[in-house]
């Protein structure tokens, strides 16, 4: 044994181990054992022998080379006979010896310490025995499970440390305003895309004649939208300062793709309305049948907490960085943003830039170009702006802007309110489908736990993708979102030619659903300016009027009432394609 030489067969090795006890030998073989077995003594298997078995807990390749068969091929426990006699060993086996034993045994030329250790444990029919293989077991498990728990701990404080407050910015404004192309140089800009994309963009956008196109591209990325030049879909990217996390929702600027641009807006923080400042482009945004006006008050009611106009193309030649064509387009739209309800220099901004070539994007226009401009570019100026106030304390709610199919359901939407975490189990209503959450993602990369104000995408289990529509909300299990189809709402009648009477059908559109509905009753009138409520119901109600009604959906929806939720209570009626009146929910009924 101590020369570490194979001998001629195992079973001889065994005989020479067991019989020949001289103390040369014994010191011999235990001496590499007493240095590997720190704590053998508490290894005591339930048998005892006549001697301590100090090698009991992890017997080396060398002892069960030696010890793992004995003359009659049957096992034994390991390292016993170092230091007990032939007549101790017979004593210790156990009577019946299976067939299989003996073929599994490691006296084969392929058998490997493990192998040697099965067989001791399966052969010791001694009661609850600490067999080696047991030790072998346990030991590099209960290594492992505290590297794992640290890692995962490590994980999660990463997480914790690193969540940057997440601000979702929507841009919206007319068809052709430059909506894409400042959000793709926004991009360019913070590094989010590459140069060699970008110039793959231009060689491609040149070839189609259309180069002024090519830093939309980062966010159309539809052919179609490219071949027209106009966003259909709501885009997505994001990009990060060194105080906050943007996520970019790139709104259609489009009468027809409206609808789209609600779901947008209700997910956002920070609008940025973007106007053109080119001859002709400005009016025809502004004036009635223009985008510019309906997207401003889609924003405010969707319940943005800043607006940033930014006026674009200040570089056209038409324009040329002139002060006075920037004043005139913000002198005719303020007024209209007043009476929304937007208060200048408090939660209304107005910046002059050029989406084209960056100038005003991130560092301030040239002095030699602009000299009368002296405030802060884009991004600096919305990275400075005071901290949103979340809903942490309150159970998890996120509408559903979308879904798609990947290893599971996938959902999108923005946290509403509380936060969530992997493994945890969530309802989607007003289905109450229960599923559990499989995986958190952030903007592509997979996070522990979610707060509000993020976009996320979360995958679940226990739903099939076409089961869920847009529209439905992932909540707490324990405590869901209210659901119901008949509510009381206050309405503001924007623009509508004829009256609404009982029996009226419209859109709704609530955070990120669409449902027809119908006006059941006129409660009554509410007075603008002192607020007080008519006494009679009307039986009709018109433009520029605020009336109580009770509305009827078409179908079970998720909302909440205004005043404990505001992003789950306020809606927008449309009608052919204009929007008719704002709203918020005051009570469900049941």
């Amino acid at each position: 044994m101590s020369n570490n030489t194979a001998p001629d067969s195992w079973e001889s090795q065994a005989d020479s181990t067991s019989t020949n006890n001289s103390p040369q030998h014994n010191a011999d073989v235990t001496a590499p054992f007493s240095t590997l077995n720190v704590n053998a003594v508490e290894f005591v298997p339930s048998f005892s022998f006549g001697k301590a078995p100090e090698v009991v807990e992890k017997p080396s390749p060398t002892n069960s080379q030696g010890s793992n068969d004995s003359p009659q091929h049957n096992p034994i426990l390991n390292g016993t006979n170092t230091e007990t006699s032939a007549e101790q060993v017979e004593v210790k086996e156990p009577p019946p010896i299976p067939p299989a034993d003996g073929d599994a045994s490691p006296g084969g030329e392929g058998g490997t310490w493990e192998d040697a250790a099965d067989d001791d444990s399966t052969s010791a029919s001694a009661p609850p025995a600490t067999t080696p293989e047991g030790d072998d077991d346990d030991e590099p498990s209960s290594e492992e499970a505290p590297i794992k728990i640290k890692k995962k701990q490590q994980i999660k404080e990463k997480v914790v440390e690193d969540k940057k407050e997440h601000v979702n910015v929507v841009f919206i404004g007319h068809v052709d305003a430059g909506k894409s192309t400042i959000g793709g140089q926004i991009m360019a800009l913070t590094g989010m895309v590459d140069k060699r994309t970008l110039e793959k963009y231009e060689r491609e956008a040149r070839e189609k004649s259309r180069e002024s196109w090519y830093l939309s591209w980062a966010l159309d990325t539809n052919q179609e939208e490219r071949d027209k030049g106009k966003t259909v879909e709501v885009g997505r990217a994001f990009f990060e300062t060194d105080k906050k996390h943007f996520t970019i929702l790139d709104a259609p600027g489009h009468k027809s793709f409206v609808p789209n641009m609600i779901g947008g807006a209700a997910q956002a923080d920070l609008a940025v309305l973007v106007i053109s400042a080119r001859k002709g482009e400005f009016e025809t945004g502004f004036d009635r049948g223009g985008q510019t006006r309906e997207h401003a008050m889609l924003a405010k009611t969707a319940g943005v907490k800043y607006l940033v106009v930014l006026v674009n193309k200040m570089d056209d030649p038409t324009v040329n960085w002139d002060e006075a064509r920037y004043n005139e387009c913000k002198d005719k739209i303020l007024p209209y943003l007043k009476k929304l309800g937007f208060n200048y220099n408090k939660d209304l901004f107005f910046l002059p830039c050029s989406g084209q070539t960056g100038q005003g994007l991130k560092e301030r226009v040239d002095e030699k170009i602009c000299s009368w401009y002296k405030g802060e570019a884009f991004i600096p100026f919305i990275d400075n702006l005071p901290s949103l106030n979340r809903k942490l304390d309150g159970p998890f709610i996120m509408p559903i802007v979308d879904k798609y199919k990947d290893m599971g359901t996938v959902l999108m939407g923005k946290v509403e309110s509380g936060e969530c975490k992997k493994g945890q189990t969530m309802l989607i209503m007003p289905n109450r489908t229960p599923v559990t959450v499989d995986m958190l993602l952030s903007d592509d990369d997979e996070v522990s736990r979610v707060v509000p104000g993020e976009n996320v995408k979360i995958k679940v289990k226990g739903v099939e993708e076409e089961d869920v529509s847009p529209g439905f909300v992932l909540c707490d299990s324990i405590n869901p979102i209210h659901t119901g189809r008949i509510f009381d709402a206050q309405l503001v009648i924007l623009e509508h030619k004829s009256i609404i009477c009982a029996g009226y059908s419209a859109v709704m559109h609530i955070h990120c659903a669409a449902e027809e509905v119908t006006v059941k009753a006129l409660i009554c009138l509410v007075d603008k300016k002192t607020g007080e409520k008519s006494k009679t119901r009307p039986r009709f109600v018109k433009q520029d009027q605020v009336a109580i009604m009770r509305i009827e959906c078409a179908g079970v929806i998720c909302l909440e009432p205004f005043k404990f939720m505001p992003q789950m209570g306020r809606f927008t009626l449309r009608d052919e394609n204009r929007t008719i009146a704002i709203g918020k929910v005051l009570k469900l009924v049941e």
